[in-house]
């Protein structure tokens, strides 16, 4: 957003107060239709229940309209407006306007307020792209919190369109746009309609199959993913609005920045997450190092965590020895088999009984937990016919089941099943693995990996999860499977108390006489007074459904996703609709992609699209030549995208000998914030550092953000790592120790690549030593 205007017309604030007053307006009719509708609703209830069935009938159709009624109002109070847009001028008078909301609404001269985002009329809001605007100057997004109106930005379609007036209250992004537009050369005018058909492209393209967008910095990439979301979610409507969309971020930061910008998707739910945070019921934001992410990431962890589960499907011989001093009454006989001490006498099942029992489990092909069943029973079996031998007494088939069915109730019993084949949980079977060094080397082995990969992996007992362990955690589920029957026990008894409820209702209406009329099914009046707990959306069954299949799946900083981590990403897509939105020079984690190709062709079924963007509108082109020099040293295979940006201060280089730093930095960031934000608040200072360096930065700027939250957006200066500061833009970057990004294995240059293109205004490289050699360009500028 353009920051820079004089103090006599600044066109955010004067398009925040419009926006505000129209807005209130809004909030200010609904209230007053909640409250006729209310009022109505207990007028209805009011009328009490004489009148004959016809009367009763009225009544519940009535209250049921109008309870619907009032439950819209209620459920549009967040996100009510969230977009405008605005119809081409003609003969110098401006167009329609329209206000884009969850609902319509109109004034009491019956004069739209608020259009429905599912009407006719907001369709352009959804479709309208720059190649085909359909008759749009220009698309508002709007930004609230609650009531209030926090943020705007302007998508230019026609600037002809627009009155000059409009075009003086351009604000965000369109600004910029529009003022290249504007320019006195041809290229200009070459450029905007390059940036138009690129993201055009991106949005209009079909819905099936893997669309990448490989974009450099400020090439817009992710606004078009969005963009392309809102436009698929119209067009797709009742494919999607089941489904849900699932979009895909680095870190929460990044999350909330995306979400800020999202354009309104009116009532079909989006679920944001990391991919530390797509396994229900974990949120892990730590990261391995990266010699461990290498290994973690690789595709040979899903081969590691299936030996895992086989190592723990055992033979008596197998199981390991019980601990010193503690007695145990179940284990390995001296011939390899399975024996029990129970209630007085000593069971067994020799070795051969048992291999093949497991043999038998296994060739099942069912995951582990469900493949449990016949193992347990088929061991029960077997012991219950030993017993019968040692009470010396025949026993038929049905004495054996209820033999097997008191032996399961037996803790010893139960104990030394479970040793040779547990119910496991991903969190036990992966937690256990890693932390325990002679199961980790089995299993490691059997999946090829060497001792020195084994050690990597090894840590304690008990650590917490890392962002690296959550596609490992998702491939355990899938191979452990759940075991459903106390799940299929309880929908049984939902079943049979549902059935119950509806020959209930029948009685009721047969005794009123509704039921003759057809007027009302007995399920209908059964599911009135049914009392489920309150309805969750899309986005809350989704996020707690690790078996969720999406309609769409968005990617942003997708090149940082490993082997593992797409796989864990197609399991929630298997229709294969994705857009992957990223940038192979910004490729920073270990296990991260080198080739699109590479990493996504095993998935797509030949159905793998790439679009490139390569124009760079937001970073200033000396800026963007610093970061162009990483590049081509770090990543020669690698193109920059070409910045249009003439704008901007000339970025520079400072040198803070060894202990100026404290005293040095403080005061040049303070003086940053005062050229940014000229005494306002909308100014905004990065600090990155190399994450070596972190923790000492952040404690010289005690009022900074430093943490990888969302306060990382709204604090005048934050403190980032690279990785950190990965998709956001800040007015002002200083860059810290520049040597020591540089030198972190495997990918200091593109740390580096990041760490400069951060920028939308001014850049000041700090140095404490020499100047990396791919900086010489600064050389001029150092001070």
């Amino acid at each position: 957003m353009d920051r820079r205007q004089d103090e006599n017309h600044c066109p955010l604030r004067e398009a925040l107060l419009a926006e505000q007053e129209h807005l209130s307006r809004v909030y200010a009719r609904l209230d007053e239709l909640r409250g006729h509708t209310a009022e109505a609703v207990r007028e209805v209830h009011a009328r009490g229940g004489g009148g004959g069935y016809a009367a009763t009938v009225e009544r519940e159709v009535t209250a049921g309209e109008r309870t619907r009624r009032l439950a819209l109002l209620s459920g549009a109070e967040e996100g009510l407006c969230f977009g405008r847009i605005d119809h081409r001028a003609t003969a110098g008078e401006p167009g329609d306007t329209y206000h884009i909301g969850r609902i319509g609404l109109r004034d009491g001269d019956h004069d739209p307020l608020l259009i429905d985002w599912r009407a006719p009329a907001a369709r352009p809001f959804y479709a309208a792209t720059p190649v085909s605007p359909g008759g749009i100057a220009r698309r508002r997004h709007l930004h609230t919190r609650g009531r209030t109106v926090t943020g705007l930005d302007d998508e230019v379609f026609d600037l002809d369109g627009l009155t000059e007036t409009d075009r003086r209250g351009l604000v965000g992004e369109a600004a910029l746009l529009a003022s290249l537009r504007r320019g006195r050369t041809g290229r200009m005018h070459d450029i905007v309609s390059t940036i138009q058909a690129e993201q055009d492209r991106v949005i209009r393209s079909r819905l099936p199959g893997i669309l990448v967008v490989q974009g450099g910095p400020g090439t817009g990439k992710t606004v078009a993913a969005l963009h392309r979301a809102a436009y698929l979610l119209y067009t797709h409507r009742t494919a999607l609005r089941r489904r849900g969309i699932l979009v895909i971020g680095p870190n929460a930061t990044f999350l909330r920045y995306i979400g800020q910008v999202l354009p309104g998707l009116g009532e079909t739910d989006v679920v944001l997450a990391t991919v530390g945070e797509l396994f229900p019921g974990v949120r892990a934001t730590a990261a391995d190092t990266p010699a461990t992410a290498a290994v973690k990431g690789g595709l040979r962890m899903a081969a590691l965590v299936e030996a895992a589960v086989a190592d723990r499907q055992r033979l008596p011989a197998d199981l390991p020895p019980a601990d010193a001093g503690a007695a145990r009454p179940w284990g390995a006989d001296d011939s390899g088999g399975l024996r029990i001490a129970t209630d007085g006498m000593v069971l067994r099942a020799d070795a051969a009984t048992c291999a093949g029992i497991r043999g038998l489990a296994r060739e099942l092909g069912l995951p582990h937990n469900v493949a449990r069943k016949l193992f347990v029973t088929e061991m029960l079996g077997v012991l219950a016919l030993d017993q019968a031998r040692r009470l010396d007494r025949p026993a038929d088939d049905t004495d054996l089941r209820h033999m097997s069915e008191a032996l399961w109730a037996e803790p010893e019993v139960r104990a030394g099943i479970d040793a040779l084949w547990p119910l496991l949980t991903p969190h036990d079977l992966v937690g256990s693995l890693l932390s325990d060094p002679a199961a980790l080397h089995r299993a490691g082995g059997a999946a090829g990996l060497s001792p020195a990969e084994c050690a990597a992996l090894a840590r304690p007992a008990g650590a917490a999860w890392t962002v690296e362990d959550v596609p490992l955690l998702d491939e355990a589920a899938e191979l452990l499977g759940r075991d459903d029957s106390a799940e299929r026990r309880r929908a049984r008894a939902r079943a049979a108390e549902r059935a119950a409820q509806e020959r209930y209702a029948h009685g009721v209406l047969e005794f009123t006489g509704l039921a003759e009329d057809a007027m009302m099914a007995a399920g209908a009046l059964a599911d009135r007074h049914a009392d489920d707990g309150p309805r969750r959306t899309t986005a809350e069954r989704a996020a707690a459904d690790r078996e969720w299949a999406y309609g769409h799946v968005i990617v942003d900083e997708a090149q940082e996703l490993s082997e593992m981590a797409w796989r864990m990403v197609m399991r929630r897509i298997p229709a294969r609709s994705l857009t992957v939105v990223g940038d192979l020079a910004q490729t920073g984690s270990a296990a991260g992609a080198r080739s699109w190709a590479a990493m996504l062709g095993r998935y797509a079924n030949g159905r793998l699209h790439e679009e490139r963007l390569l124009v760079n509108y937001r970073t200033p082109a000396a800026i963007m030549a610093v970061a162009a020099d990483v590049l081509t040293a770090t990543a020669p295979g690698q193109r920059a995208p070409e910045s249009v940006r003439d704008d901007g201060d000339p970025p520079r280089a400072v040198r803070m000998p060894a202990g100026a730093l404290a005293t040095d930095l403080p005061r040049l960031v303070r003086g940053e914030v005062e050229r940014v934000g000229g005494g306002s608040a909308e100014g905004r200072v990065a600090v990155v550092v190399p994450g070596s360096r972190h923790a000492e930065v952040a404690a010289l700027l005690p009022e900074a953000a430093a943490g990888v939250g969302p306060e990382a957006l709204d604090a005048p200066v934050a403190v980032l790592t690279p990785g950190a500061a990965k998709g956001l833009e800040f007015d002002s970057v200083v860059v810290v120790d520049p040597q020591a990004i540089l030198g972190r294995p495997p990918h200091g240059g593109g740390d580096l690549y990041v760490a400069l293109t951060r920028a939308t205004r001014r850049l000041t490289v700090v140095y404490e030593g020499d100047l990396p050699a791919v900086l010489a360009r600064l050389s001029a500028a150092a001070g």
